[in-house]
């Protein structure tokens, strides 16, 4: 854990623009993420119409807190990507793919918005987590803060990767060993620019790429907006009074088979400086409106408005939780009436 807390800012970012998923209206970028997002989820049976004035229609206008609350329950969700920002793009491309086992999927530069993107994982973006590298062009180096904790990864032989990072000239910043308290053998070790990622070693596992861990200043009141705004399911708490945190995990499936949300209260600490590296996770839901609606249902801030993305049918909505994480809610579906 971060041993100095320093006030909380706002995430700053050094260039007008970073990616489409950071809310830019790029629609060149936007629409080759519309295309795999339609895949991603199919279609339900609420129907969104879009009318000739532009204005959006759904059948949410109809639907008590009450049922959008329980829809959230229901709705096929699943998380997509998580996106931060880097100083040098094709370094860390290359320290994941070497150390890390990742591929790269794809890769795009928008010269006009001075940036470039790229796609790594373990499998392929409609069926997988994966990480979205952003570099603004000029930009070196970002701010991690003390809020964002990890990345956690499975490894099938601990000891091998972590002599690997090792030779490839990578952090090693805890050796392998036991979980304390625990039988897990784990390993932290750090990218270039700094970014922590614990390696458990794990047998065979769909999703390789297993956990992101934020650090959150009330755990209770996260753990029922993630519930109630997101779907997710509470898998385990885990209390360390010896070292002063408490743990949750909350997903959409097991640990050893999917992606979770890691969150960490340290005792005593409401507050987290986010830095600008870091930027947010995307979640895949098939009905933006409705998901919208349950986050200001449950103490989140809507920071963008559900709707079309200018140019293309993909939906989207943006939001805060109430520790100032960004999410981006993506929609699947077309949903044209």
């Amino acid at each position: 854990m971060a041993s100095s807390i320093r006030p909380t800012l706002s995430l700053f970012n050094p260039s007008p623009r970073l990616s489409f998923s950071h809310f830019s209206t790029v629609v060149p970028q936007s629409k080759s993420f519309a295309l795999k997002a339609c895949r991603m989820f199919r279609k339900n049976g609420n129907s969104v119409r879009v009318m000739a004035s532009g204005n959006v229609s759904s059948s949410l206008t109809a639907s008590s807190p009450e049922n959008v609350l329980e829809w959230v329950k229901q709705d096929k969700r699943r998380m997509l990507h998580v996106v931060y920002r880097v100083g040098d793009l094709d370094r860390t491309i290359k320290f994941y793919t070497e150390c890390l086992g990742m591929k790269l999927l794809r890769k795009r530069d928008i010269p006009e918005e001075k940036y470039t993107n790229a796609f790594l994982g373990y499998g392929p973006e409609d069926s997988h987590f994966v990480i979205e590298l952003t570099y603004n062009y000029g930009v070196e180096k970002y701010d991690i803060g003390t809020g964002f904790g990890h990345f956690g990864i499975a490894v099938d032989d601990i000891i091998k990767t972590v002599e690997l990072i090792r030779v490839k000239g990578g952090k090693i910043s805890r050796e392998p060993g036991p979980v304390k308290g625990g039988k897990t053998v784990i390993a932290f070790i750090e990218d270039p620019d700094g970014y922590k990622f614990e390696l458990l070693e794990r047998g065979p596992t769909p999703e390789p790429l297993c956990q992101v861990m934020l650090r959150v200043g009330d755990l209770n009141r996260s753990i029922e907006f993630y519930e109630k705004a997101f779907g997710m399911e509470l898998l385990r708490t885990r209390d360390n009074p010896e070292n002063k945190y408490t743990i949750a995990m909350l997903g959409y499936g097991p640990e050893d088979k999917t992606t979770v949300l890691e969150l960490t209260y340290n005792y005593g600490v409401t507050e987290y400086d986010k830095g600008n590296a870091y930027a947010q996770i995307a979640i895949g839901t098939d009905d933006v409106y409705k998901t919208a609606e349950a986050i200001k249902l449950s103490t989140g801030k809507v920071t963008r408005e559900p709707g079309p993305l200018p140019g293309i049918n993909t939906k989207i909505t943006a939001c805060l939780d109430p520790d100032g994480w960004k999410t981006l809610i993506m929609g699947a579906s077309l949903y044209m009436g």
